[in-house]
């Protein structure tokens, strides 16, 4: 390892102590070029503590390597809208950024842009929530994905939850936004692990990802079904909305409560028995490793097409 890599690995792991064995790219050609590339990072909803844990991350990774790249970072105010993701896609085209690491709002819809993105040569690569693979291959588009197993995460979650109930148990499953593919596959293992386990889902409804729809669709399932035993939830943020529509049902301790990201706020909940497990699928992690992803690809002059599909990080699960 020559000095120049062996410094990065080291201001990395001081940035990120969580983080190990991360892949870094040979920096040799950045030397050569006549200025550092320009780093993109574009997020969802920056109101959601886990997108702003993943923007210090990278911030940390950027601000220990600020001689191997530049980074723009920006994010949508309400995770469901897709116009302004795709309007920010666009103004880092126009900005001429080398490179763009984004966690799209939809799987689908920002799939265009993207490849507008990578037509004016920028590299694109995609974390947190999978780009539709169908979609990609119909835009003739090649974009790795850098993010956890989330059907795995999700059925780690259930699985602990299902020894808490009895078979015959009913449950329902409150998801994020529906047209994203990280929610259909924490529905999915979810689904699984309660299936596995002989218990009854009751009712699948989107709480969009966020604390205040997420609390009032478990008020809406609470009322409907009133011998539901469990909320299993699609990200952290609709757990805690429900932790508020379970204690002003006068349900507490009676239903139990599960999510998914292990943000800040989870952790007193998490702590007291107001939420029973989590998944850790480590933002900081994903945003770095997706940045790294990226610098590979300059570093190497890789066109879009000869890059790798799927960088897979970590997902654990997480209990009192």
């Amino acid at each position: 390892m020559n000095r120049t890599i062996r410094r990065r690995v080291l201001s990395a792991a001081v940035a990120l102590a969580a983080c190990t064995a991360l892949p870094f790219a040979s920096t040799s050609a950045f030397a050569q070029a006549a200025g550092k590339p320009k780093v993109a990072l574009v997020m969802k909803s920056l109101a959601n503590e886990f997108f702003l844990t993943m923007e210090t991350g990278a911030k940390d990774y950027q601000a220990h390597n600020k001689n191997q790249f530049d980074l723009i970072t920006n994010g949508i105010k309400d995770e469901t809208d897709t116009a302004a993701q795709i309007r920010i896609v666009e103004q880092m085209i126009v900005s001429k950024v080398d490179a763009l690491v984004i966690a799209p709002a939809d799987s689908k819809a920002l799939v265009p842009v993207l490849k507008k993105a990578a037509d004016a040569g920028i590299i694109v690569v995609n974390i947190d929530n999978r780009l539709d693979p169908d979609v990609l291959k119909s835009k003739d588009l090649n974009v790795p994905f850098v993010g956890p197993d989330n059907k795995k995460g999700a059925r780690k979650v259930g699985d602990y939850l299902a020894p808490h109930l009895k078979k015959g148990d009913e449950v329902a499953i409150i998801e994020g936004v529906t047209t994203t593919t990280n929610s259909q596959a924490r529905s999915a293992g979810f689904k699984e692990a309660m299936d596995a386990a002989g218990m009854k889902v009751v009712a699948l409804q989107s709480g969009e990802w966020e604390i205040d729809k997420g609390n009032a669709v478990a008020s809406q399932i609470l009322n409907a079904n009133p011998n539901v035993k469990a909320l299993l939830c699609d990200n952290d943020n609709m757990a805690i909305g429900a932790v508020s529509a379970v204690r002003a049902a006068g349900k507490a301790g009676k239903v139990l409560i599960v999510g998914f990201d292990n943000i800040g706020a989870i952790k007193p909940m998490l702590k007291d028995g107001r939420v029973l497990a989590t998944a850790d699928q480590y933002a900081a992690k994903q945003a770095v490793f997706g940045i790294d992803v990226a610098l590979k690809a300059i570093s190497g002059h890789k066109k879009q097409s000869e890059l790798s599909q799927v960088v897979e990080t970590p997902v654990d699960l997480v209990t009192k």
